[in-house]
Protein backbone atom coordinates (compact mmCIF):
# COMPACT_ATOMS: atom_id res chain seq x y z
CA UNK A 1 0.00 0.00 0.00
CA UNK A 2 1.32 3.81 -0.93
CA UNK A 3 2.23 6.03 1.95
CA UNK A 4 -0.17 9.10 1.63
CA UNK A 5 1.21 12.47 0.37
CA UNK A 6 1.91 14.40 -2.39
CA UNK A 7 1.35 12.54 -5.84
CA UNK A 8 4.31 11.17 -6.91
CA UNK A 9 6.69 12.88 -3.88
CA UNK A 10 8.59 10.09 -2.08
CA UNK A 11 7.83 10.39 1.42
CA UNK A 12 10.91 10.02 4.35
CA UNK A 13 12.25 7.23 5.89
CA UNK A 14 12.09 6.23 9.04
CA UNK A 15 14.31 4.22 11.48
CA UNK A 16 12.83 2.20 14.31
CA UNK A 17 13.98 5.07 17.11
CA UNK A 18 11.06 7.27 15.64
CA UNK A 19 8.59 4.69 15.50
CA UNK A 20 9.32 3.41 18.88
CA UNK A 21 8.41 7.20 20.39
CA UNK A 22 4.76 6.40 19.00
CA UNK A 23 4.84 4.27 22.51
CA UNK A 24 6.48 6.68 24.43
CA UNK A 25 5.42 8.77 27.44
CA UNK A 26 7.44 11.69 26.61
CA UNK A 27 4.55 13.44 24.84
CA UNK A 28 6.11 15.75 22.56
CA UNK A 29 8.31 13.17 20.86
CA UNK A 30 4.85 10.67 20.74
CA UNK A 31 3.33 13.83 18.90
CA UNK A 32 5.95 14.44 16.53
CA UNK A 33 6.43 10.83 15.34
CA UNK A 34 2.59 10.62 14.88
CA UNK A 35 2.42 13.14 12.68
CA UNK A 36 5.69 12.09 10.51
CA UNK A 37 3.73 9.00 10.27
CA UNK A 38 0.28 10.51 9.68
CA UNK A 39 2.04 12.34 6.50
CA UNK A 40 3.12 9.47 4.88
CA UNK A 41 5.98 7.82 5.49
CA UNK A 42 8.29 4.52 3.92
CA UNK A 43 9.99 1.97 6.14
CA UNK A 44 11.95 -1.19 5.41
CA UNK A 45 11.43 -5.24 6.78
CA UNK A 46 14.66 -4.27 8.79
CA UNK A 47 12.89 -1.13 10.61
CA UNK A 48 9.65 -3.31 11.79
CA UNK A 49 12.02 -6.53 12.18
CA UNK A 50 13.60 -3.78 15.18
CA UNK A 51 10.21 -3.04 15.85
CA UNK A 52 8.64 -5.82 16.75
CA UNK A 53 11.62 -7.40 18.75
CA UNK A 54 11.98 -3.82 21.36
CA UNK A 55 8.44 -4.28 21.00
CA UNK A 56 8.72 -7.69 22.80
CA UNK A 57 11.97 -7.45 24.66
CA UNK A 58 11.77 -4.27 26.28
CA UNK A 59 8.84 -3.19 26.26
CA UNK A 60 7.39 -6.50 27.35
CA UNK A 61 4.41 -6.22 24.38
CA UNK A 62 2.24 -9.31 24.03
CA UNK A 63 2.24 -10.53 20.15
CA UNK A 64 -1.11 -9.59 19.82
CA UNK A 65 -0.06 -5.73 20.87
CA UNK A 66 2.93 -5.86 18.33
CA UNK A 67 1.06 -7.25 15.71
CA UNK A 68 -1.77 -4.57 16.40
CA UNK A 69 0.97 -1.47 15.84
CA UNK A 70 2.47 -2.77 12.86
CA UNK A 71 -0.65 -3.16 11.39
CA UNK A 72 -1.38 0.51 11.81
CA UNK A 73 2.28 0.99 11.30
CA UNK A 74 1.80 -0.62 7.44
CA UNK A 75 -1.24 0.78 6.49
CA UNK A 76 0.44 4.50 6.87
CA UNK A 77 3.86 3.52 5.42
CA UNK A 78 4.95 2.03 1.99
CA UNK A 79 7.39 -1.11 2.92
CA UNK A 80 10.35 -1.82 1.35
CA UNK A 81 11.60 -5.16 0.77
CA UNK A 82 15.04 -6.12 2.59
CA UNK A 83 16.58 -7.70 -0.70
CA UNK A 84 20.17 -9.02 -1.90
CA UNK A 85 20.78 -5.30 -3.55
CA UNK A 86 20.12 -3.92 -0.34
CA UNK A 87 22.34 -5.96 1.53
CA UNK A 88 24.83 -5.17 -1.02
CA UNK A 89 24.78 -1.50 -0.54
CA UNK A 90 24.67 -1.85 3.22
CA UNK A 91 28.21 -3.37 3.13
CA UNK A 92 29.65 -0.62 1.20
CA UNK A 93 27.86 1.59 3.51
CA UNK A 94 28.75 0.63 6.72
CA UNK A 95 32.23 1.20 6.35
CA UNK A 96 32.25 4.06 4.15
CA UNK A 97 30.22 6.37 6.77
CA UNK A 98 31.10 4.31 10.45
CA UNK A 99 27.91 2.88 10.17
CA UNK A 100 26.69 0.10 12.51
CA UNK A 101 25.36 -3.10 10.30
CA UNK A 102 21.93 -2.36 11.21
CA UNK A 103 21.93 1.19 10.61
CA UNK A 104 23.65 0.42 6.93
CA UNK A 105 20.86 -1.27 6.19
CA UNK A 106 18.28 0.95 7.16
CA UNK A 107 20.03 3.41 5.03
CA UNK A 108 20.64 1.04 1.93
CA UNK A 109 16.66 0.83 2.33
CA UNK A 110 16.10 4.35 1.92
CA UNK A 111 18.15 4.49 -1.09
CA UNK A 112 16.85 1.55 -2.66
CA UNK A 113 13.29 3.51 -2.16
CA UNK A 114 14.89 7.10 -3.57
CA UNK A 115 13.97 8.64 -0.17
CA UNK A 116 16.04 12.09 0.04
CA UNK A 117 15.63 12.69 4.03
CA UNK A 118 16.15 9.72 6.40
CA UNK A 119 14.62 10.72 9.98
CA UNK A 120 16.47 8.85 12.92
CA UNK A 121 17.67 9.89 16.44
CA UNK A 122 20.42 7.70 16.39
CA UNK A 123 22.48 8.66 13.15
CA UNK A 124 24.39 12.09 12.83
CA UNK A 125 21.72 14.79 12.12
CA UNK A 126 22.70 16.35 8.57
CA UNK A 127 24.81 13.39 7.56
CA UNK A 128 24.71 13.20 3.83
CA UNK A 129 24.78 9.47 2.61
CA UNK A 130 25.57 8.47 -0.96
CA UNK A 131 25.45 5.54 -2.88
CA UNK A 132 27.99 4.03 -4.56
CA UNK A 133 25.39 1.87 -7.01
CA UNK A 134 23.07 4.39 -7.80
CA UNK A 135 24.14 7.79 -6.87
CA UNK A 136 21.50 8.69 -5.31
CA UNK A 137 21.34 10.40 -1.94
CA UNK A 138 20.15 10.69 1.44
CA UNK A 139 20.41 13.03 4.59
CA UNK A 140 19.66 12.12 8.15
CA UNK A 141 17.78 14.75 10.07
CA UNK A 142 16.65 14.24 13.54
CA UNK A 143 12.78 15.01 14.05
CA UNK A 144 13.06 15.56 17.50
CA UNK A 145 16.02 18.33 17.38
CA UNK A 146 15.61 21.64 18.09
CA UNK A 147 14.54 23.41 14.43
Amino acid sequence: MAAPGKAGAVPPFLDTNVLLYLLSTDAGKADRAEDLLARGAMVGVQVLNEFANVARRKLSMSWDEVTDVLGLIRQRCTVRPLTFAVHEQALQIAPRYDLSWYDALIVAAALDGGCARLYSEDMHDGLAIKSALTGSRVVVRNPFAAS
